[in-house]
């Protein structure tokens, strides 16, 4: 009986296969030799793909920040497109939350996380923003997006009342948080969005519109 065809080795797939075995393992497990032997070939046939590890890496940040959409930029205002971006950019890092803490070292020269930071920068100063201020808050909501991303608070209380009960009578109901994770973190990430865009349209009603409203016609 003929053994099965071996899948022909594309960048696609090695990025595919990286991006689960991140997924599944971790980022500290995860190596060249570990990603061949995954897709059962030997580990040089890597590198006819792709030169170094850290360049598997940004192909797999760089797909999970494909996901996000940025398209409100374009055709929303700017507080409704904030929203929008930060929504998607979540749910992509949320997917793959093993990959973050090397997504959020910066761009480098990723396409689509160039891409994205070009088109989020861009709707801020079509908007109105300085060019300064419009780099502070494309920052701050990664710093904030991402953040949300690499763990849950939910999770970080251990689910034994005992433990709350004796010493920390305000948390008494604290070993019940892990049951509703989703509706906690998810709600925390909806209210500090709103504290930050409700203040950033504090700022842009107080500076930005009132510049505006005081040029010339004409």
């Amino acid at each position: 009986m003929p053994r099965p065809r071996q899948p022909r080795l594309t960048r696609q797939l090695i990025v595919e296969t990286a991006t689960a075995l991140i997924d599944a393992e971790g980022l500290p497990a995860f190596s060249t030799r570990r990603l061949a032997a995954e897709l059962g070939v030997r580990g040089p046939s890597l590198y006819n793909h792709f030169a170094t590890k850290d360049e598997i890496l940004d192909a797999v940040a760089d797909t999970v920040t494909a996901a996000v959409d940025t398209s409100g930029f374009a055709s929303r205002d700017w507080v409704a497109a904030l929203r929008d971006w930060a929504w998607s950019y979540r749910q992509a890092l949320t997917a793959h939350p093993n990959i973050v803490p090397y997504l959020a070292q910066g761009p480098g020269r990723r396409p689509a996380a160039l891409a994205m930071a070009d088109a989020v920068y861009g709707g801020l100063v079509r908007a109105g923003w300085p060019p300064a201020r419009a780099t502070h808050i494309g920052a701050a909501l990664r710093y904030f997006v991402a953040g949300s991303a690499l763990g849950s608070f939910a999770r970080g209380f251990v689910e034994d009342p005992e433990l709350y009960a004796a010493h920390y009578p305000h948390l008494r109901q604290a070993h019940r948080l892990a049951e509703h994770q989703q509706s906690v973190d998810e709600g925390a990430f909806a209210l500090g969005l709103d504290a930050l865009l409700h203040g950033l349209a504090a700022e842009y009603a107080r500076t930005v519109a009132t510049v505006e409203s005081a040029r010339p016609n004409g």
